[in-house]
């Protein structure tokens, strides 16, 4: 009996549970956001700094609603790159990392140049993508994609590399192809890897957008601050960059959410209770 209303009152604790958390959650966000405008407000105020060197939050705040329509604009072709350069950087890593982790010899082959291709700085490569795609779409997502190839190319083969010896033992004793214990054995055991290099990659993706618009571009939130800086509209770039930090923390929570639920088992990035 006490089992049976055990199992009858666990759905519904959990029911209100999760409302309470999300409350939780929403209440330490709001404290939080609440203690930043309050100390940019108070080192204003303080430091006596004019408006165009720093802006206080009402004038930021001003310049949001003013400009919402046009900030929406560019905010959507910032974020059509972004999720555009994840997808690309984030398909093309993965299978690289398949390949080398499959085949030994393209490993030897292909690891060094990937290397060296990673420790040249991004901004170096940014205006010559731009020379050779132009100043549209196509450079500002390879800049995106380029920047995210590596963390995941990385975390997944390391992933791969890092499957269970025993368990790869066992299934070729039994006659397991390469290809089997690959798809079977060392791709799941893989998954955590990869969630964390699609969490590494959520985080950077915006970094490259924004500095493919930055380096040439005639819209997209990057193309705003460039402007905004030249003519010394702090507040507008302001405006632009805490859009900018939203959707970049919005990604990452986004991924990090659909992550808790595809790699459940997981304890990186399993379903957390609080």
């Amino acid at each position: 009996m006490a089992d049976a209303a055990d199992r009858l009152v666990a759905p519904l604790s959990d029911t209100t549970a999760k409302p309470r958390r999300a409350l939780m959650a929403f209440g330490r966000l709001a404290a939080t956001l609440g203690v930043l405008i309050a100390a940019w407000q108070a080192f204003v105020t303080l430091s006596g700094a004019p408006p165009f060197l720093l802006p206080p939050p009402a004038r930021v705040g001003a310049a949001l609603i003013a400009q919402s329509g046009f900030l929406a604009r560019q905010t959507l072709t910032t974020l059509t790159e972004i999720v555009g350069g994840l997808a690309i950087g984030v398909a093309v890593g993965a299978v690289t990392a398949l390949a080398i982790a499959a085949l030994p010899a393209l490993r030897r082959w292909l690891l060094p140049p990937l290397i060296v291709a990673q420790a040249v700085p991004v901004f170096a490569i940014a205006p010559l993508l731009v020379l050779w795609l132009g100043f549209g779409l196509g450079s500002k997502l390879a800049m995106a994609a380029l920047i995210v190839f590596f963390p995941v190319t990385s975390a997944f083969y390391d992933g791969l590399r890092r499957a269970d010896p025993n368990l790869i033992d066992i299934a070729r004793l039994y006659g397991a192809s390469p290809l089997k214990v690959l798809l079977l054995i060392r791709l799941p055991s893989a998954l955590p890897a990869f969630g964390t290099g699609l969490k590494l990659a959520a985080a950077a993706a915006p970094i490259g957008a924004v500095v493919g618009e930055w380096v040439g571009a005639s819209s997209g939130l990057g193309f705003v601050m460039i402007h905004a800086n030249a003519r010394m509209q702090t507040d507008l770039l302001f405006a632009a960059l805490i859009i900018l930090a939203v959707v970049a923390a919005g990604l990452w929570f986004a991924v990090d959410w659909a992550l808790a639920r595809l790699i459940h088992w997981s304890p990186e990035h399993g379903r957390r209770d609080s």
